[in-house]
């Protein structure tokens, strides 16, 4: 994949004949201004409080990529990856510019990337003071601004598209040209659009680099020992990359070059519902600091006291908030090859068992099958567990065809001799609704000993149906966890459940037989 010099960005995007621009504010003047415009309030304890509108998530089905000569043989088009043509985006874009005209507008000159090797200088564009706020958060905030970006993103969530001119799905569009280097995002208010729209153009930019990119955390030992945890959305990525006995080089996107570990981000992006102090100090703190923004957290109107239980507006509240708010956040945002790679899986089929170590093969089966599960209550019309799987654990943000950044990973993995394991949060001893949920003590425990190496010589068995190998034994961890078919009162309603569950994969990885080896093709289930 390389870039024709002839499609390389325009980065010179005309902001005259805006009514103000504000470039590069403090988080204190961007408070003012977003309090001043109405755009959220703030809680007692410090941190921005704001609504998000009827947009509580992303919306993957109004995502476009621009199909022209860079990008057509590059991307794998589809449902995912939707095409929008040149024409049609040539329209919005003019109408997009158009749009700006007498707006007051904020500007944040930003970078992705800790690695100054790899590092991608972004100028994002936003209507809203706390959507500029957000964007200083979650990127990189340099001590100079670069003088050209390279990315630019126009963020107007005033902005109505025409489907029928524009091509998009409705009036909410989310459009990148990788050609020009611009993204568009219009009529949503939802402010991660901005943060995974450019992940995706990393996904884009960095393989042909031999950079493979990772929806993933990650963290460090005192001895720069670093581990990665990949996983969808409630498998507790966030949650367990935060541990007080390592360094968080990173929550959410990384990448891995011949050098090493880096940081795609400034910030965090984490999930808030339900927190407490008790089970997550470290993010726990973070809603209590200004700076911090809440997304769609409940807020008493009187005492201005948050309710982190309350998901009356939505499951998805969030916290955005700059990583150095995390006490034991690395200053560089770079870490060695990884030791450990941890993939994350909430199985609310209660099949799979809480720790297994995988092989080569197994992680790169795992891997782009990205397995999870929802549970009830979490989206409308789910009643009872659904099967998930996001392949490479960030099917939305990946443009390129999955087998080449599972065959990235998996020449890493060779490579450097890193441990691999799949590890359960999900549920134990039955599915969702008669088993129960793996305790967070527990998982704590297997993940660290597994990172300590201490697992290396501990006994296996080989599960019947996934083929995964299961320690028999952990310090502190009871034994009949370590066997999911041991934990349920009926063995053969267990082997039912594994079945269904592995006929589940089957079908889902069949779409990536013909761009794997055999040998991973065979790594999964029986």
């Amino acid at each position: 994949m390389v870039h024709n010099s002839k499609l390389a960005v325009k980065n010179g995007i005309n902001l005259d004949g805006t009514a103000s621009l504000h470039w590069n504010l403090s988080p204190a003047v961007l408070y003012e201004q977003a309090l001043a415009r109405g755009e959220g309030a703030i809680a007692a304890e410090g941190a921005l409080v704001v609504d998000t509108g009827r947009f509580t998530g992303r919306s993957p089905h109004d995502k476009f990529i621009v199909k022209d000569q860079l990008t057509t043989p590059l991307i794998d088009w589809g449902e995912v990856n939707q095409v929008m043509s040149e024409r049609q985006f040539a329209a919005l874009k003019e109408d997009f510019l158009n749009a700006l005209s007498g707006k007051e507008l904020f500007v944040q000159d930003l970078f992705v990337g800790a690695d100054e090797h790899y590092q991608i200088p972004v100028r994002i564009v936003t209507e809203y003071a706390w959507h500029s706020l957000f964007a200083r958060n979650m990127f990189i905030r340099p001590e100079k601004p670069a003088a050209k970006p390279v990315y630019t993103v126009i963020d107007l969530p005033s902005f109505r598209a025409d489907p029928v001119k524009h091509g998009s799905s409705s009036e909410t569009v989310i459009v990148m040209n990788l050609s020009e280097r611009l993204v568009l995002i219009g009529n949503t208010e939802y402010a991660g659009e901005i943060k995974k729209s450019i992940f995706s153009a990393m996904n884009f930019e960095l393989p042909t680099r031999g950079v493979m990119p990772m929806h993933c955390s990650a963290n460090h030992d005192k001895n720069d020992h670093v581990a990665l945890f990949f996983g969808l959305s409630g498998t507790g990525k966030t949650t367990l990359s935060a541990d007080t006995q390592r360094t968080l080089i990173g929550d959410d996107e990384h990448g891995w070059s011949d050098s090493g570990i880096f940081n795609f981000e400034g910030g965090c992006y984490a999930k808030v519902i339900n927190l407490s102090a008790e089970a997550e100090p470290e993010i726990y703190a973070t809603t209590k600091r200004f700076g911090t923004i809440l997304e769609n957290v409940g807020l008493d109107p009187d005492s201005r006291h948050v309710d982190l239980y309350d998901s009356s507006k939505t499951e998805n509240t969030r916290a955005a908030y700059p990583i150095e708010f995390i006490p034991n956040a690395s200053s560089s945002g770079i870490g060695s090859h990884p030791d450990a790679v941890v993939f994350l899986t909430a199985d609310a089929f209660g099949v799979l068992p809480p720790i297994s170590r995988l092989t080569v093969e197994q992680a790169m089966y795992h891997f782009l099958s990205g397995y999870t599960a929802k549970v009830a209550g979490t989206e409308r019309g789910i009643t009872k567990p659904k099967a998930t799987f996001s392949t490479c654990f960030g099917e939305p943000f990946m443009p390129l065809r999955p087998g080449s950044y599972a065959k990235l990973l998996g020449a890493k993995l060779q490579r450097h001799g890193s441990s691999i394991w799949l590890v359960n949060t999900g549920w134990t001893g039955g599915p969702y609704g008669s088993g129960n949920r793996i305790n967070l003590t527990h998982t704590r425990a297997m993940v660290r000993v597994a990172l300590a190496g201490e697992l290396d010589d501990i006994p296996t068995k080989q599960h019947p149906v996934f083929g995964l190998a299961m320690p028999t034994t952990i310090a502190g961890v009871p034994n009949e966890l370590l066997d999911p078919r041991q934990t349920w009162t009926d063995p053969q309603a267990y082997d039912q459940q594994a079945y269904k569950l592995a006929e589940m994969f089957k079908r889902n990885f069949a779409r990536f037989t013909k761009d794997v080896p055999e040998a991973v093709r065979k790594a999964g289930p029986n």
